[in-house]
């Protein structure tokens, strides 16, 4: 198995309730949740469909590739390493290690780990 789990294709929309009901209408794809008029993620089967505006996206405009591993900083330093380069990070959020890059050919990709949660006794 690989150190690199593709979990979700972020897409840029200007219009995120127009968006939701192209993929829940047209292509029946339920809605997985919804952060408020930034955000969506729908049910794309082994994959999510995110649907961000330029305020949540993390390279507006182009389509992303979101990448689970157990280690951002050891992909950072490869995709660097490799001819690709870093956007932005590596860095921690309230959920997640990441780090969003792009490849040797411009293609925008993030890295991302989540954080361990602590469950409640």
């Amino acid at each position: 198995m690989s150190e690199y789990d593709v979990k979700m294709v972020v897409l840029s929309t200007d219009d995120l309730d127009e968006s939701i009901r192209f993929y829940t209408d047209t292509l029946g794809m339920p809605l997985k949740f919804r952060d408020g008029a930034h955000f969506a993620a729908l049910d794309g089967g082994s994959v999510t469909i995110a649907l961000a505006t330029a305020i949540d996206h993390p390279m507006p405009g182009q389509v992303v590739v979101g990448i689970k591993t157990a280690d951002v900083d050891a992909a950072a330093q490869a995709v660097e390493a490799s001819g690709g380069g870093i956007v932005k990070g590596p860095y921690t959020d309230a959920h997640e290690r990441r780090v969003v890059v792009y490849d040797n050919k411009g293609n925008g990709l993030v890295f991302y780990t989540p954080l361990a949660r602590e469950v409640a006794r």
